[in-house]
Order: structure tokens, then C-alpha cells, then sequence
């Protein structure tokens, strides 16, 4: 691996699919990078809900809906990988220790966290937990060295997050959202524009 792709780290940024990119799932899809290292990389997608909504979701692990709300956040589908598992990514919820109060969480630089763990859910259904959650099944995930070549034969386009676009904008515009963070609009990168 040279010195300039094991200096490259993605985490706590936004991968912007292409346009040209047309596979199913990321096709003009935003992952949200929770880690990324010389051993691979792990993002949840953060603009494709599944049609199953949040109470819907609870009510599969046997748990109440305690936060009215939650009662219309979607369960977005985060990737291919362990599609029938549940990550949470929220804002950062530090105990005294100064460690998460949640089992299982990934600390991500930037102030937010993804927990695997159902404490999280199990604050959620008593009316509590993270103000800001977003919920997926599944994950992507790329081995070491597949996603810088994947941006090298430009697939996608790379941008540091803004959580506002994660918990904040409305679905149907969280791509061209992350696109201004570029200063871009999609019809600027289109195979297309330009001819008439």
C-alpha cells in the first residue's frame, strides 16, 4: 500500500455515490463513514429507508415505543452486510468515566456515536436516550484497500459530515444536500449534461 492511501481516513465523512454509479443500493446514495482504517472501512447509508417505521421495528424486539417522537422516523437500510441487525448512530452520551453509556458503541471523532448493543433501544422505549438517533439494518462495508480503489475510479465523491444532514434534512434531499457541501449539484457530474 503506498504512503498516500494509508494516510487517507474517511471517518466522520460523507461517501457521495457518482451519478454514473448505477448498482442498486448505492446508486445515488450518502454512507456516513463510522470508521476507517488501513484494515477497511464501515459506513451506513443514510438515504435509503426501508418501508418499515421505528414502532414497527420495536415491536419485533419486543420493546414499547416511548418517544412519540420516533413514531415516524423510518428504518433506513444501512447496506448489504448483517441486514438483519440493528445499528444506531446518535449523538455522543457520555458517562462520569467518560466512555459511552452504551454496550457495544463506536465513538466516532466528530461527536457522534453507533451503538449495536439494545441498551440504546431499551433507553429509547423508556422515553429517554439520544435526543437525535438515526436506525438501520445492515451496513457497507469495504476490505483493505477496496474503497480507495473504488474513489480512485471515481465512484464516489468524498466531504467531511455534517450531522445535520444525518438527523436534519428530509430524506429526498440528503444527497444533493451532501453534494453542496461540495459546492456541487448532481447535473454538474451528469454523463449527460452538456449535450443537447
Amino acid at each position: 500500500m503506498s504512503a498516500d492511501s494509508a494516510s487517507i481516513n474517511l471517518t466522520n465523512h460523507f461517501l457521495i455515490a457518482m451519478p454514473g454509479l448505477s448498482d442498486e443500493l448505492f446508486g445515488r446514495s450518502v454512507v456516513f463513514m463510522c470508521e476507517h482504517s488501513e484494515r477497511g472501512a464501515l459506513g451506513l447509508v443514510i438515504n435509503k429507508p426501508s418501508d418499515i417505521l421505528l414502532p414497527r421495528l420495536f415491536e419485533k424486539v419486543d420493546l414499547p415505543m416511548g418517544r412519540d417522537d420516533l413514531n415516524e422516523l423510518p428504518v433506513f437500510q444501512g447496506g448489504p452486510v448483517q441486514t438483519e441487525r440493528g445499528f444506531v448512530l446518535h449523538d455522543a452520551i457520555v458517562g462520569e468515566e467518560g466512555e459511552s453509556v452504551y454496550a457495544s458503541t463506536l465513538s466516532i471523532p466528530g461527536g457522534l456515536e453507533m451503538t449495536t448493543s439494545k441498551d440504546v433501544l431499551e433507553a429509547m422505549a423508556a422515553g429517554a436516550g439520544p435526543r437525535r438517533v438515526f436506525v438501520s439494518l445492515g451496513y457497507a462495508s469495504w476490505g483493505e484497500g477496496q474503497l480507495e480503489s473504488e474513489i480512485t475510479e471515481n465512484s464516489w465523491l468524498t466531504v467531511e459530515a455534517d450531522p445535520s444532514v444525518i438527523f436534519d434534512a428530509p430524506v429526498a434531499e440528503r444527497y444533493e444536500r451532501a453534494m453542496a457541501l461540495l459546492g456541487l449539484q448532481p447535473w454538474m457530474l451528469s454523463p449527460d449534461a452538456g449535450h443537447a
